[in-house]
């Protein structure tokens, strides 16, 4: 049996969703405000790289977890927006629990026997 990615997409996607407003709220006024560029290269830098590695755990995530193209590309869509990552957890979260139930389900209630 496969390990659960879920958890790992969820918490790297509330880490990516930190980063982006940290960015957009902290990094960006200090070089367009008080002329200080440094605080951008550094969390500009932190964010791409939590961006791509959010990206490739959800393609990582949506072939353990036999999601459709939709719900993969509903999740990369919020990454994308901001506050995205944390509205979309919760829905994140119920996928969890379906995962996690199908994986323990016994083989006469599995979906794939029916």
């Amino acid at each position: 049996m496969k390990k659960n990615p879920i958890p790992f997409l969820r918490k790297l996607g509330l880490i990516e969703g930190i980063s982006f407003l940290l960015l957009m709220g902290v990094a960006m006024p200090l070089k367009y405000i008080w002329g200080m560029p440094t605080p951008v290269k550094i969390v500009g830098w932190a964010h791409g790289v939590l961006f791509v590695s959010l990206c490739v755990s959800l393609l990582q995530t949506m072939i353990v977890a036999k999601w459709s193209l939709k719900r993969g590309a509903l999740i990369f869509i919020a990454a994308i927006v901001p506050f995205g990552p944390f509205l979309i957890d919760r829905r994140v979260k119920g996928y969890e629990k379906e995962f996690h139930e199908s994986r323990t389900a016994s083989p006469s209630e599995s979906p794939v026997l029916r």
